[in-house]
């Protein structure tokens, strides 16, 4: 279960002022604030052209990333591979509850 501390309650907050998009599933990684969405509500988050991305990422001074949030277990491969993109991985298994990742060789950078 994900703790909702109050940085991320405003965050969401700033999604939902910025787009009308509500979500309850925000967090940050690598100096990006993601934010998972219904599919159906992606381009209406991101708004034309992406103004709405623009505009919060200029008054967080952060990347904004909006991925369209899972609808099962099924759907934790994808999910991964959205939030970790540019770098691709082999594949994604689930061992004892815990998801590994099998990387493909990355540069270093990556």
């Amino acid at each position: 279960m994900a703790i909702i501390n109050m940085q991320t309650m405003r965050y969401i907050n700033l999604l939902d002022r910025a787009s009308n998009v509500k979500t309850k599933k925000c967090f940050v990684y690598n100096n990006t604030i993601y934010f998972a969405v219904p599919a159906s509500l992606i381009s209406k988050a991101i708004g034309p052209a992406a103004s709405n991305i623009r505009r919060m990422q200029e008054n967080l001074g952060k990347r904004i990333r909006i991925i369209p949030e899972p609808e099962g277990i099924m759907d934790a491969e994808k999910f991964v591979a959205n939030i970790v993109d540019p770098v691709k991985f082999k594949s994604l298994e689930m061992k004892d509850g815990m998801f590994v990742l099998n990387a493909s060789s990355q540069s270093k950078a990556a």
